[in-house]
């Protein structure tokens, strides 16, 4: 038995191929469809009109210039003027000369000046002061004599204390005074390690004789003196 249906009319010839068109336009629609985007108007915008602002209008001021005051009139003139004629006789005043003459005798008033307290070191000073004993040495060689009296002075008048023996008290009393410009020694002022170790110093300083007053320039001037005094057991 032969078929009915003609091989030209076969309805399935080109079927994969219409569909794989089919899914390919399919799937295209449905990317189209997800990748659709929309956006909604949250602001809208209007333009500005410049034009219809409203200028604000400057009045044109002027300043107002008051003119100055007339000036005052000027006094009124005397209708009559009387001409008096000068008969009354002036006194004429003598000046009389305060000039002295030649022979008054001028007084000269001497302004005698002020000797000031100056003091100068005795490392400095010109003229030491000459202690006794030393007036006969020569001039460059008193600043030594002057040590060396000192010197057999303190020995010759050193004691020391009972009261710092017995408590083992020793050391090293600073001595300051200062010779004045009459050669008296004054100001006497100690430091040490102990306060009866300074009242020795101090005695001894106090029984120095009365010197020849430093001098500076030819005028005399306190002369500022240090020197230690050593207290020490054996």
């Amino acid at each position: 038995m032969q078929p009915k249906k003609s091989e030209k009319v076969d309805l399935t010839k080109n079927s994969s191929l219409y569909f794989v068109i089919g899914l390919a336009v399919v799937l295209f629609v449905s990317w189209q469809a997800i990748e659709w985007k929309t956006y909604k108007k949250m602001y809208d915008y209007e333009a500005l009109n410049v034009e219809d602002d409203d200028d604000e209008e400057i009045p044109i001021t002027e300043q107002l210039k008051t003119p100055p005051p007339p000036p005052p009139p000027p006094p009124p003139a005397p209708e009559v003027i009387e001409v008096v004629e000068d008969e009354e006789e002036v006194e004429e005043t003598v000046i009389e000369s305060t000039e002295t003459d030649e022979e008054e005798i001028v007084e000269i008033v001497e302004v005698e000046e002020e000797e000031e307290d100056i003091d100068v070191p005795f490392a400095v000073i010109e003229d030491v002061p000459i202690f006794p004993g030393c007036e006969r040495v020569k001039k460059s060689e008193r600043r030594d004599c002057f040590q060396e009296q000192m010197n057999k002075h303190i020995r010759k008048n050193f004691r020391y204390p009972e009261i710092a023996q017995e408590m083992g008290i020793q050391g090293r009393v600073y001595v300051n005074f200062i010779i004045s410009r009459d050669g008296s020694i004054t100001n006497i002022r100690m430091r040490g390690p102990d306060k009866n170790l300074e009242k020795e110093a101090e005695r001894i300083i106090s029984k120095l004789p009365s010197m020849t007053p430093g001098k500076q320039r030819g005028r005399p001037v306190r002369v500022p003196f240090s020197i230690p005094i050593t207290f020490r057991l054996q």
